[in-house]
């Protein structure tokens, strides 16, 4: 599966009401180390079909970031049965955000 956009009109549906675990990957176009782990993170989208990955661009989705306390990008997070369940700040490798998923 692929990558979603995840914005505030989608949120719930995607995220939210989800039957599966969401990685969420909270980034900016001007962020270095964004473009560091987005590669990853489509990989983990990709070879993961038990759970949904979704992009939240934190320029264009504030009231999201807000709601999730983002205070440093890129920041991932996992979101199961509507909860939060984990949160990583900065680059992680891909066994790490594996794990996210796993826990």
């Amino acid at each position: 599966m692929s990558t979603l956009t995840i914005t505030k009109d989608n949120f719930e549906n995607e995220v939210i009401n989800s039957d599966k675990p969401v990685l969420l990957d909270f980034w900016a176009a001007w962020c270095g180390p964004c473009r560091m782990v987005s590669p990853v993170v489509d990989e983990v989208a990709r070879e993961v079909p038990a759970a949904k990955v979704g992009k939240v661009n934190v320029d264009e989705q504030p009231e999201l970031a807000q709601a999730f306390r983002v205070m440093s990008i890129p920041t991932l997070a996992v979101v199961k049965g509507g909860k939060v369940v984990k949160t990583v700040v900065g680059v992680r490798p891909k066994e790490d955000i594996l794990r996210m998923l796993e826990a």
